[in-house]
């Protein structure tokens, strides 16, 4: 199976763009998210140095934030590049196991192999398996809930397209059907 940047791009911006004004957008060396501004009138997720996985992850994080986040540049969240301390390392696993189920959720729809990524170069000994068991369970939790609607809707195009072998609109039909649905107000008929 081919997993071209090309098609997760199609898919993520045919289904968000006309409904988030939002674009998946390959970048350099660090993946960003920049909220529209007066020079582009588009919100961008931005994924590192076109890697397919850090296009999942950085999704994954946009699919989990709020509309108040989305509002600020990386969600106004903080990042410590390599070299975090202990207590830093575990501030981070706690705020990267619910992307990080995200994209395995994502990554399994795409038929592709999942691995952690404790993102720690550092001197610090780091809970490789520790942290891949708290990210199944929160993937198991999700599956159980749910997935926020974002997060299942492009599941839903990503499997579409890749386990249904429907081209990029049909895939993205489904999508925003998904979507569409999870939008409906609670007591709606069907």
């Amino acid at each position: 199976m081919s997993h071209r940047l090309e098609d997760v791009i199609a898919l993520f911006d045919g289904l968000f763009l006309p409904t988030h004004r939002t674009r998946l957008v390959r970048g350099g060396d660090e993946p960003l998210y920049l909220p529209a501004d007066a020079d582009t009138p588009w919100h961008r997720v931005i994924f590192a140095r076109g890697f397919y996985a850090s296009a999942l992850h950085e999704v994954s994080h946009w699919c989990i934030a709020g509309a108040r986040r989305r509002a600020l540049e990386d969600y106004g969240y903080w990042y410590l590049p390599d070299g975090r301390d202990a207590d830093q390392q575990l501030d981070f696993e706690a705020v990267e196991v619910a992307p990080q189920a995200l994209e395995s959720l994502l990554s399994a729809a795409c038929g592709r192999r999942f691995a952690v990524s404790v993102d720690n170069l550092g001197e610090v000994e780091v809970d490789r398996e520790g942290f891949a068991a708290r990210v199944a369970a929160r993937a198991a939790r999700y599956e159980r809930a749910g997935l926020p609607a974002r997060a299942e809707a492009f599941r839903t195009a990503l499997a579409a397209f890749y386990g249904g072998g429907l081209p990029v609109v049909a895939a993205v039909a489904a999508g925003r059907a998904r979507l569409a649905a999870a939008e409906e107000p609670v007591g709606a008929s069907v």
